[in-house]
């Protein structure tokens, strides 16, 4: 679902990203076989696959520009049950060989 939003908002301020865009989450679950509920942490995903997959694509010049953005949720145990709004976050990297 997030990655749908990401797309469409892009999208609507003139940015087409679809056929470079990635989700590390996605890449590293497999939700029809996992119970992952709402997706892996944004920055622990980022962390691993680019460490274990984008620094040696990377490293080969397979790839010379990436734009990693961990996003997150900001909450609570409460939040979601005093039906309080829940602010995000997202730290992003950009790295170019």
């Amino acid at each position: 679902m997030v990655k749908i939003y990401y797309l469409n908002f892009l999208g609507k301020n003139g940015f087409n990203i679809k056929s470079v865009y990635n989700d590390c989450g996605v890449l590293i679950f497999d939700k029809s076989k996992q119970d992952t509920h709402s997706g892996g942490s944004g920055c622990g995903c980022v962390a691993s696959v680019f460490s274990s997959y984008l620094f040696d694509e990377l490293k080969s010049k397979k790839i010379n520009k990436i734009l990693l953005i961990a996003t997150g949720a900001l909450m609570n145990s409460m939040s979601a049950q005093q039906g309080e709004s829940i602010p995000g976050i997202a730290q992003a990297i950009s790295i170019e060989i």
